[in-house]
């Protein structure tokens, strides 16, 4: 009697557990998905006679459920109380996924121009990595890392290189599929 209930009680377990392994097959991305990015940020001195904000947005498109080509494009404005000035970046990123659940982290690198007033125009690149957590089945909060250097041409990369920047976003994206 004690194993029929404890068999029972198994397959009871089980069962509540397969749509929960089911459903967590959901969160990610699948071949031919579309994914579509927002980021903000801001800053201001203590008496609001200074300030920043930029926005970013990127569009990218999955070949595989691991393997995104995105186009990203980011606008920035700056007053100094004297002066201001905006600029801008567009950038190709192409970034591998890991799929654990809701998480997805994942590694790559974008090359890009910068532009703007005040701003040397230049390309720049950078390898990248984040992590994105969904929500639910389209919905993903994600935080990246990369760290840009800038170049005028191939030559210069390597200079570049050693006088990157790291940068720092997170924001809300949106997964459809095609």
């Amino acid at each position: 009697m004690l194993r029929k209930a404890s068999f029972v009680a198994g397959l009871s377990l089980l069962a509540t557990l397969i749509p929960s392994v089911a459903k967590a097959q959901d969160f990610g991305f699948m071949p031919r998905d579309w994914e579509f990015t927002l980021s903000g940020s801001g800053s201001n001195d203590k008496k609001f006679e200074a300030g920043s904000f930029g926005i970013s947005g990127s569009i990218g498109y999955f070949f595989t459920k691991e393997l995104e080509l995105s186009l990203r494009q980011s606008v920035d404005y700056a007053d100094n109380g004297d002066s201001s000035a905006w600029s801008g970046s567009t950038r190709v990123a192409l970034d591998y996924h890991f799929h654990i659940g809701r998480f997805v982290p994942f590694i790559g690198a974008n090359i890009g121009y910068v532009y703007g007033e005040h701003v040397a125009d230049t390309w720049e690149a950078a390898p990248e990595a984040g992590v994105k957590f969904f929500v639910n089945a389209t919905t993903f909060i994600y935080g990246t890392v990369e760290y840009e250097f800038f170049f005028r041409n191939g030559g210069e990369a390597g200079r570049g290189f050693d006088n990157g920047q790291f940068v720092y976003s997170i924001g809300i994206g949106f997964r459809w599929p095609s």
